[in-house]
């Protein structure tokens, strides 16, 4: 059996974060392993340790966290799941939204509670270094430079090793670079929405890790007849698949992490890294929204 049938998510090509973790670049993203509204637990622990376990074995070497996900739930089923860590694993987890319900979240970005924050998912997750931390968003209340400076302080104590923004303008990367070195950038981009495509172009100018969520959107554009479908017919594959396939084929710096709670889908998604597509099939796709 080859690597690329054994672990499909090899297939996709890697990416240096930071230039001292290489992953490959189809990950996974572990927000769905909780109950509605990203809230308590899932319905089936068993199965959302069987996720994890079950991408790791098909060659994910970048999970998506945050301890906003339960809370803590996400971050306790990754420890609970994979430790001892595989030595290729990299886990990036985020911090500075806090959770009032399901479906609610509100930006904290005082310095002290983020330091909390990077504490508390150290001892969640069982390492003494975060390879990946991200500001999960940007509080309005709290000057940036306030915000990833204590983030830079704990990069400087050994705590974090890399440093992330997440859904951030390009004046604001820029703004936490003045402070900081930024390894990647983590906003919402898919085939139906490209509102950050400024912020993509810059990553893939400067060589940051551009990490796309919600990345399997595809909405109108999968409908049957359409472009979206018949391209996706012809490679035997779902419009969800194609539009992983196409994110990944679009940038060399693009980390697309598809999140799901069933290892089946697990399994559907981390084939589109085998998807080639064409210059043409891309602009055609690209040409869609």
């Amino acid at each position: 059996m080859s690597q690329s049938t054994a672990r499909p998510a090899a297939a996709a090509g890697t990416f240096d974060i930071g230039g001292e973790f290489t992953v490959n670049r189809l990950g996974y993203g572990a927000m769905q392993l909780t109950g509605p509204g990203i809230w308590g637990e899932p319905s089936d622990p068993a199965e959302a340790v069987r996720v994890l376990r079950r991408a790791a074995e098909l060659g994910v070497t970048l999970i998506d966290t945050a301890d906003a996900y339960g809370p803590f739930v996400s971050e306790d089923l990754i420890a609970q799941a994979l430790r001892p860590y595989p030595e290729d694993l990299v886990i990036a987890t985020k911090g500075g939204l806090t959770r009032q319900g399901p479906g609610l979240w509100l930006p904290v970005g005082r310095p002290e509670y983020l330091r909390q924050c990077v504490e508390m998912s150290l001892r969640r997750l069982g390492v003494e270094r975060i390879g990946l931390y991200q500001l999960h968003r940007v509080d309005p209340q709290v000057p940036l430079e306030d915000q990833v400076g204590v983030l830079d302080e704990m990069r400087r104590e050994g705590k974090i090793a890399h440093i992330g923004l997440s859904e951030v303008s390009v004046a604001q990367i820029e703004a936490a670079q003045a402070v900081t070195g930024i390894a990647t950038v983590q906003n919402l981009y898919n085939l139906t929405d490209r509102a950050s495509q400024d912020v993509l172009d810059y990553c893939e100018r400067h060589g940051l890790g551009f990490i796309p969520w919600f990345p399997l959107a595809t909405g109108e554009l999968a409908r049957p007849g359409g472009v979206l479908a018949e391209a996706a017919n012809e490679h035997g594959s779902s419009p969800a698949r194609l539009a992983l396939a196409w994110l990944l084929h679009r940038s060399p710096v693009a980390l697309p992490i598809p999140g799901t709670s069933s290892t089946g889908h697990l399994e559907e998604n981390l084939a589109a890294a085998q998807i080639s597509l064409s210059d043409e099939e891309v602009d055609r796709l690209t040409a869609l929204a």
